[in-house]
């Protein structure tokens, strides 16, 4: 029985993290049973990251791992028709959401024009957390942002950076069914992992406000959310 440990959901996404929601629609497309547990420590975790799951007793950390270990090992075939070019172009697709990912999350850490309503949206729908500890995350984010590199940037600066991997996204997605035709392959589920994490997001951002100005962007994410419920 697999296991995904990811954090938890917010504003109705099963995880409201990126990399987490990805592996959690690849699941999903894939057909794989599994169980869902959320945490919201990571110290335990293989590298100290979430999401990573549990198979047969074996923790294996990192998205791309994971992904690439349930393929080897439950032959899974989202992916069995792509050519190499396409491939290719996943890979590259990857590599922009890592850097959109930072983006997204000092958005919501970092920018305080949307912290206040990022805070208060964890404390409504886990009432678990608390407002000392979330400014202890946040601090410590900070550190995160500042090293990475995103820290230092000014928001709009920051923002400015996400816009164009958005306007990238917004250039691929068609116009109808999926990235690579009219069903959904891995790529699929890791754009939906971000762009949800965007759509859903319930605080304006000029993140969101990109998403919500490209329809197609919409489509595809909508899309996902109902193939995956």
């Amino acid at each position: 029985m697999i296991t995904l440990y990811s954090y938890p959901g917010l504003f109705g996404v099963a995880d409201n993290n990126g990399y987490g929601l990805k592996v959690y629609a690849f699941l999903k497309l894939a057909g794989l049973p599994f169980a869902h547990r959320h945490l919201f420590d990571a110290s335990k975790a293989p590298r100290g990251q979430l999401p990573y799951i549990e198979d047969d007793g074996i923790e294996i950390g990192d998205s791309a791992t994971i992904i690439t270990h349930l393929v080897a090992k439950h032959g899974v075939t989202l992916d069995a028709g792509l050519s190499t070019a396409q491939r290719d172009l996943n890979h590259l697709v990857e590599r922009l959401l890592d850097d959109l990912y930072w983006v997204m999350s000092y958005s919501r850490w970092q920018d305080e024009r949307s912290w206040p309503a990022f805070c208060a949206a964890l404390l409504r729908e886990h009432p678990n957390l608390t407002e000392e500890g979330l400014l202890k995350a946040k601090a410590y984010n900070a550190q995160r942002y500042y090293y990475q590199g995103i820290g230092r940037y000014t928001p709009d600066a920051a923002y400015a950076r996400g816009l164009a991997d958005l306007q990238v996204l917004a250039n691929l997605v068609p116009e109808a069914g999926y990235v690579h035709g009219a069903r959904p392959t891995s790529i699929d589920a890791s754009i939906y992992g971000f762009i949800a994490n965007i759509h859903y997001y319930d605080i304006d951002t000029p993140l969101r406000q990109f998403v919500a100005n490209h329809a197609d962007l919409v489509r595809h994410c909508t899309g996902m959310h109902r193939a995956i419920a």
